[in-house]
């Protein structure tokens, strides 16, 4: 079996409203068929973006801030949990991990992988997510916004092609 090489991260919130919960699965079903969708591993926006790659027939991949599956439980859509014992330092493993990170709605954890993720060259799409400019005022160029599921990854594939 060959897997897809475009890997796209999501990230939200642990805990989601339905909205939000909404747009994740229906993002995961979109990275599904161009990729692998990876995550924080744990429930909320991550929950629900893997359950909508597996169900698109993708495959999941979680970096778990936890040294064990007892540590830190992965969300039962996850595929392929990474236990990295580095609580929320994980986050940086994972937006290096991926091509192109999407924010879906989020909390400060989520403003956190945005921020690294574009200070590591790696393009973030926004969708209902932090509105953010620098304080320049300057467009950030790896940083957009996204109104729908499709077209959050459609965005998320043109810029990885863009990506270092």
């Amino acid at each position: 079996m060959q897997l897809p090489g475009l890997r796209i991260a999501v990230a939200g919130g642990a805990a989601c409203g339905e909205e939000h919960r909404r747009l994740a699965y229906d993002t995961g079903r979109e990275i599904a068929r161009v990729g692998v969708l990876l995550c924080g591993g744990g429930g909320g926006v991550m929950a629900a973006a893997a359950e909508g790659a597996r169900a698109g027939g993708g495959l999941t991949v979680g970096i778990l801030p936890g040294a064990s599956a007892a540590e830190s439980p992965p969300n039962p859509h996850i595929q392929l949990p990474i236990y990295t014992g580095l609580g929320q330092a994980r986050n940086l493993v994972l937006v290096l991990s991926a091509h192109a990170v999407i924010a879906v709605g989020g909390e400060w954890g989520t403003l956190a992988e945005i921020a690294m993720a574009i200070k590591h060259g790696r393009p973030v799409v926004r969708l209902d997510s932090w509105r953010l400019e620098p304080p320049s005022g300057a467009r950030e160029p790896l940083l957009t916004r996204a109104d729908s599921p499709a077209q959050a990854v459609a965005a998320a594939v043109a810029a990885a092609g863009e990506a270092p």
